[in-house]
C-alpha cells in the first residue's frame, strides 16, 4: 500500500507539529486519535514514529475503536456529552501529555518531557473550550445545535491529524490560531457558566429591599 507523500521519515518539524496535533485532537476526541493513528499505521499508510507504533496492535485498535464508538454516540446526547466530557478531564489531559511524548520516544528524555509539556497544556485547553463551550450549548433544549457542534469537532479532528501527517506547517499555523481562539474564549464561556450557576442557585439574588410601608 501507498503512504502519504513524505512521511517514510519524519523530520523535527514533522514529529513537533505531530506532537502538538496529537495533544490538541486528545482534548477533544481522545479514542478517536487513538483509532485513526493507529489505524493509519496498522494499514501502513503512515510510518508512526517509535513511540506510536503500539497504537496499531490489534488488540489496542479493538479497544480504541469501541470506546471511539461509544464516545461519538455519547457526544451526540445533550446533558450526557457534558457528564462525559467533565468525567474525561482526568483522562483527555494526561493522554496528550502521553500521546505527545511517545511522539518523541526515539528521541532524548528532555524531548520527550518538552513534548509532553506542549501536549498536555493544548489538551487541557481544548479540552476546557470543549467542554466550556458543550455546556453552553445545552442551555438552549434543541439537540441541533449539539449535533452541530459535535459533528464539527469531529471534522475539526480529522483535519487537524491529516495535517500534521501531510502539511506539518499548515498544521502549526491552524494549531496557533486554535491556541489565540481558546485563549479568547475560555474566559467568556466559564464566566457565562458561572453567571448561569448563580442564576440557578439563586445566589446572585440580593436581598429585597424593604418597601417604605413596611418600615
Amino acid at each position: 500500500m501507498s503512504t502519504l507523500p513524505g512521511l517514510a521519515q519524519f523530520d523535527t518539524l514533522q514529529l513537533v507539529a505531530l506532537a502538538a496535533a496529537l495533544g490538541w485532537a486528545s482534548g477533544i476526541r481522545l479514542y478517536a486519535v487513538l483509532f485513526i493513528v493507529g489505524g493509519l499505521g496498522y494499514l501502513h499508510w503512515v510510518d508512526l514514529p517509535g513511540g506510536l507504533v503500539a497504537l496499531a496492535h490489534p488488540w489496542v485498535l479493538a479497544a480504541s475503536g469501541f470506546m471511539f464508538c461509544v464516545e461519538f454516540f455519547a457526544d451526540k446526547v445533550p446533558g450526557v456529552d457534558t457528564l462525559w466530557d467533565t468525567i474525561h478531564t482526568f483522562i483527555r489531559i494526561p493522554a496528550g501529555a502521553a500521546l505527545a511524548a511517545s511522539v518523541f520516544g526515539d528521541s532524548s528524555a528532555a524531548a520527550s518531557i518538552a513534548a509532553a509539556i506542549l501536549g498536555g497544556s493544548l489538551a487541557a485547553g481544548s479540552h476546557l473550550t470543549k467542554t466550556g463551550g458543550r455546556a453552553v450549548i445545552n442551555t438552549s433544549p434543541e439537540p441541533f445545535s449539539n449535533w452541530a457542534a459535535s459533528f464539527g469537532e469531529e471534522l475539526a479532528v480529522g483535519t487537524v491529524l491529516w495535517l500534521a501527517f501531510a502539511h506539518p506547517i499548515v498544521a502549526l499555523v491552524v494549531l496557533a490560531v486554535l491556541v489565540a481562539l481558546m485563549i479568547w474564549l475560555i474566559p467568556k464561556l466559564w464566566r457565562f457558566i458561572r453567571a448561569l450557576l448563580r442564576k440557578l442557585t439563586g445566589e446572585g439574588a440580593g436581598p429585597v429591599p424593604k418597601s417604605r410601608a413596611d418600615v
